[in-house]
């Protein structure tokens, strides 16, 4: 999958735009999931940008490390340079549901303090 790395490039960039985001989210999980174990590194080896707010930085993040795992190859060495959040963030402003999230949550994410329902491979 050669052009797995500028399409995982290409999806970042559109992170920032609130209404492109879903979809950029979208397109990852499935990037992540469709990549092999050996084409998985090279796609994701550049960092997002600086310019993404912490928590999507930290999104990405959590995304990349969890398909890493699935495939067993380590993560790039970048998600080790994204610092988690201090504030948990929940997907969803309903507080009857966090402690399912709490519980839910893959370990990537929970480790950045962001909880969610899904992770990478699933579809909501």
């Amino acid at each position: 999958m050669a052009e797995a790395r500028p399409r995982f490039s290409g999806l970042l960039r559109a992170l920032p735009d609130d209404e492109e985001r879903s979809y950029a989210l979208a397109g990852l999980n499935d990037l992540l999931t469709d990549l092999s174990s050996t084409a998985l590194p090279e796609a994701v080896a550049d960092p997002p940008s600086e310019d993404l707010s912490p928590y999507l930085r930290n999104y990405v993040a959590a995304m990349v490390e969890q398909a890493a795992h699935l495939k067993g190859v380590a993560p790039p060495e970048w998600v080790a340079d994204v610092e988690p959040l201090e504030e948990p963030r929940f997907v969803t402003p309903l507080a009857g549901l966090r402690l399912h999230l709490l519980a839910a949550s893959p370990v990537p994410f929970r480790r950045r303090n962001i909880f969610v329902d899904s992770a990478v491979g699933d579809r909501v």
